[in-house]
């Protein structure tokens, strides 16, 4: 959010606003930002990312530089993932955790050269994280850090012909990269780093680049993919992307009040590495196992379950949704959502409450849906 010259609140926009005003887009308020929902409908994007390829605006995402002789140290006592493991022109997904072991917020690290990496953090944290981040390179002498969220777009192109649609446009040999790696390269005569990460669960590549070139490679993307059927596609699309690929969202699975091992985020906690914040409150969640976790919900009956309605063993209350939609590539009305441990288990019988009305469900393992 930025204040205008009334102190007036105005929700901030990225470099492709009036792209998505001039494609029909029907903008929400999305942590502070004015962003695209859908252009033409969820299911139709939705669809178009599964079976084709769809475009996202994800330049609202913040960016930070970590630099100097103590990036690695300072950053391997910042997350709980092991950063010394990554080798250049490679990412990792990890956390930013507090002292008692919960979320701050979950990022991307990108480590672009010896001593230098890039940390991608969500939208509605940027200044909170960078904050935090300062804070705690204050106990490293050889650490420069700098938010360059506001110079930095970011693209997304997901679906299973994101390889045919982008390849044309690059000189970069894009096939034989891996999952979690990048490289530096032109697309369409624009200057990115194109990486092979995304958020929906299909193949795909995020581009970042200047948020002056963002609009010039928006439109040659679009233009590239328009006779493959690529669609853009808004936050509504993304998210039930992501609900049926089982990735947590900050503010809905993963928050303050919520560590990473009840999230089912143990594979990034590397207690082995050495202590980092938080990791003496994690050793100890490990020790006595998770008091609740991280699970997917399938009801068996019709009803939408949404982010926030209660879960049932019998009379009991025993945790609740945090996400829930109807997913269309798998056909189910599906939610993600916490429960106790002891009823943590796949094909447990659980209802949930739709409007003071309990629907049955089950507790289903994780994802929902999983490309071939």
């Amino acid at each position: 959010m930025t204040t205008n010259d009334n102190g007036v609140s105005q929700l901030k926009r990225t470099p492709l606003y009036e792209r998505h005003r001039a494609l029909g887009a029907r903008l929400v308020e999305f942590g502070g930002w004015e962003m695209p929902v859908q252009y033409s409908s969820i299911l139709e994007e939705h669809q178009a990312v599964r079976t084709r390829a769809g475009l996202f605006d994800v330049s609202h995402m913040g960016e930070f530089k970590v630099e100097g002789q103590d990036a690695l140290p300072f950053l391997q006592h910042l997350v709980p993932n092991d950063v010394s493991r990554l080798a250049i022109q490679q990412a990792l997904y990890t956390q930013l955790c507090l002292p008692d072991g919960n979320v701050i917020d979950d990022l991307l690290i990108y480590h672009l050269a010896e001593d230098h990496y890039m940390l991608v953090v969500n939208a509605a944290n940027i200044d909170k994280d960078f904050t935090w981040v300062q804070q705690q390179a204050k106990q490293f002498q050889h650490v420069s850090l700098s938010n360059q969220s506001d110079t930095t777009a970011l693209i997304a192109l997901q679906g299973p012909l994101a390889l045919d649609i982008l390849q044309p446009l690059t000189a970069v040999d894009l096939k034989d990269m891996r999952y979690y790696r990048f490289v530096p390269g032109e697309v369409a005569g624009i200057h990115c780093l194109i990486s092979r990460t995304g958020y929906t669960g299909e193949d795909g590549f995020e581009l970042y680049c200047s948020s002056a070139d963002a609009v010039g490679l928006w439109d040659s993307l679009l233009a590239a993919g328009q006779p493959k059927g690529l669609l853009p596609a808004g936050l509504g699309a993304r998210d039930t992307l992501r609900l049926e690929a089982g990735l947590c969202l900050y503010g809905h699975e993963l928050d303050e009040q919520t560590n990473p091992l009840e999230a089912r985020l143990g594979w990034t906690v590397k207690l082995a590495k050495g202590a980092f914040i938080g990791s003496e409150a994690l050793q100890k969640v490990k020790e006595q196992g998770p008091k609740r976790l991280l699970v997917g919900v399938q009801l068996l009956e019709r009803g939408v379950p949404r982010g926030g309605y209660p879960l049932y063993a019998g009379e009991q209350q025993i945790g609740s949704l945090t996400s829930g939609a109807p997913g269309p590539t798998v056909q189910k009305n599906i939610g993600m959502g916490y429960v106790d441990a002891a009823h943590a288990e796949p094909g447990t019988s659980i209802f949930v409450e739709i409007r003071g009305k309990r629907i049955p469900a089950q507790i289903v393992a994780l994802p929902f849906y999983k490309r071939k």
